[in-house]
């Protein structure tokens, strides 16, 4: 039995242990890696220095050792008389040992264009050596997870490789760059829908499987399918919240001269107009909030903003069937009568599902109300690629002081939710404090 200690290692003490790339059992090989240890400057694998099989590792990733730490004990699997020839071998070793050793204590340096070249030539030669070779089974049992060195772990980790999935043809099955690199050009090879789930896998995040119940067990039940609607904005609905970096604002506005002026307007209208809505006026003033704040009339396209110079709003209709939500176009011209009207038509169209696909698309931005239902402030999704969408209570009667004494004032309470990749938090604040002055003074609206 023999022990396997970390080596003289520089000045360096209590060095954490990131990988353990042994366990009890293996059969190693001189100049194998045993462990990964990490400094602030670099990292390094310690190797065996002798030939045989492991009987038990001391240590486990997250202890902390220094020069003389004992890393394993192992037993030798050739005959007594050949034990001078392992330990002619570990002297062969030595000299790497330290070398590696004056590698973990010293920085990296930057390469010459004249280095980067040999490395890269000498990668393409190893390469080249490890496919000919008949390829290695990984047994993920054995190690408990994907055997690699720090450079090839974080290789996989910058192309979103899960190194589970990869087969090792190194020394003992060891993932090495090029098993990297010939994953994912076989990925990118496959069919766009053979490709998807490794795609999702860079993109969502790692969550719990969704839980499996058998919920007759507790009592009666009854099975209905989604609705077509339903399916399709879910799914949507859950791409957004998950993509976008959601921020919401609230404040509030007062809407009492404006109620009184809605309320004269469908007063005065002719039968069978349609009538005025809070939400008409809403419309009208997102409009002028664009043209203020243009920063909130883009969409995202890649690493680029699309500025838009049209308005077209659109609007959460509710339908037996789940919301939907068609678009105003051109609300930028449009007065607020007008724009009541062709709101109530495509809402019309939206219960009988007789919408078209090129109604609800192109919007700046959207407004979602719970006006006719209840509540005050909520958190709605923005409807991408949208990068905002305001959100808006029930208005009530408060209280409000006015210098001298309290009024009965009507507060309509709104929510902001916006993007923060395209829009920053004092862009969101000045946009709705902007917003609640237009809805409390509507002449500001014709400046």
């Amino acid at each position: 039995m023999q022990e396997l200690k970390v080596p003289d290692i520089g000045d360096y003490r209590n060095i954490p242990v990131i990988e353990v790339l042994v366990c009890a059992g293996e059969v190693v090989a001189v100049d194998q890696p045993l462990v990964t240890l990490e400094s602030d400057k670099a990292t390094m694998d310690v190797p065996s220095v002798f030939a045989g099989t492991i009987r038990e590792v001391l240590l486990k990733p997250g202890d902390r050792v220094s020069h003389g730490s004992v890393i394993a004990h192992l037993e030798f699997d050739a005959p007594a008389s050949n034990a001078s020839a392992s330990v002619l071998a570990a002297t062969h070793t030595g000299t790497a040992i330290s070398d590696a050793a004056t590698a973990f204590s010293t920085p990296a340096r930057p390469q010459t264009p004249k280095q980067r070249t040999e490395s890269t030539a000498s990668e393409a030669n190893a390469g080249a050596l490890l496919a000919d070779r008949s390829e290695v089974t990984v047994d993920r049992a054995r190690a408990g997870k994907a055997a690699a060195g720090p450079s090839v772990r974080k290789l996989a980790r910058e192309l979103g490789v899960d190194l589970s999935k990869v087969a090792g043809r190194g020394r003992n099955a060891r993932v090495v760059r090029e098993d990297v690199l010939a994953h994912v050009k076989t990925t990118l090879s496959k069919p766009a829908q053979a490709a998807a789930p490794v795609e999702a896998r860079g993109t969502q995040p790692d969550i719990l499987p969704w839980p499996q119940v058998d919920f007759a067990k507790f009592g009666p039940v009854e099975r209905r399918p989604l609705s077509r609607i339903r399916k399709i904005s879910g799914a949507n609905l859950h791409r957004n919240w998950v993509m976008i970096p959601h921020v919401t604002n609230f404040d509030q506005t007062d809407v009492t001269e404006l109620e009184v002026l809605r309320t004269a307007l469908n007063r005065e209208s002719k039968a069978g107009a349609a009538k005025v809505t809070m939400l008409a006026f809403l419309v009208k003033a997102c409009v002028a909030a664009l043209q203020q704040f243009p920063q909130f009339n883009v969409s995202l396209d890649g690493q680029e903003l699309v500025q838009k110079r049209y308005f077209h709003i659109g609007f959460a209709a509710d339908t037996p069937n789940g919301l939907v939500v068609p678009v105003i176009r051109d609300a930028d011209r449009k007065g607020v009568a007008a724009i009541a009207t062709e709101m109530a038509e495509l809402a019309g169209l939206a219960r009988e599902g007789k919408l078209t696909p090129a109604q609800m698309q192109g919007g700046s931005m959207s407004i979602s109300s719970l006006g006719g239902i209840g509540g005050s402030h909520f958190t709605p999704i923005i409807n991408a690629p949208e990068v905002a969408i305001l959100g808006v209570g029930r208005a009530s009667t408060q209280p409000v002081w006015n210098g001298s004494a309290f009024e009965p004032r009507l507060i309509l309470p709104m929510s902001l939710s916006w993007d923060h990749r395209a829009v920053d938090g004092a862009e969101a604040g000045r946009f709705l404090a902007w917003l609640a002055t237009l809805m409390a003074d509507f002449r500001r609206v014709l400046l």
